[in-house]
């Protein structure tokens, strides 16, 4: 059963080449705390590319179910709306991607001393890496979010 739609009138959804199914929005890039936050929105029924997480982060869902996939394809775990999981730097190979609707998770990364993701080919080989340097880019590109009312 699909979850309560996640309000995102505000929210500047960005993509990048070559990375299908998956929409971000940077919401902060802390050099000096090693901190990067990220909202992800991963297409419903689809996969994203096969990649690690490097730093230790901890994630929340905040509309429909989150799916986990091991290198080889098999479903690892589900995540529900209002899941908040914590994790470790250096875990498994993984893919991630949306049950029956689109999937909306904030994911906080932390203690960043290298890169946040290893972005991986079908043998495990590193292809690709997103660093702080990366995101920092990222977050000066993309459009502001509307400013926020003070009352």
């Amino acid at each position: 059963m699909p979850t309560l739609p996640f309000d995102v009138r505000n929210i500047r959804w960005n993509t990048l080449d070559g990375i299908d199914h998956l929409a971000y929005h940077i919401c902060a890039v802390d050099e000096a705390k090693r901190i990067v936050d990220i909202l992800f929105k991963f297409d419903a029924g689809a996969k994203i590319l096969l990649h690690r997480h490097r730093a230790d982060y901890a994630t929340l869902v905040l509309q429909g179910e989150l799916h986990i996939y091991a290198a080889d394809g098999t479903l690892r775990e589900i995540r529900p709306v209002g899941s908040y999981v914590t994790g470790a730097a250096d875990g498994e190979p993984h893919t991630e991607g949306g049950g029956d609707q689109d999937v909306i998770a904030f994911f906080s990364n932390r203690n960043v001393e290298g890169p946040v993701y290893d972005i991986l080919d079908a043998d495990l080989n590193v292809v690709g890496a997103f660093g702080i340097n990366e995101f920092k880019s990222l977050f000066d590109a993309q459009e502001p979010q509307p400013p926020t009312a003070v009352t």
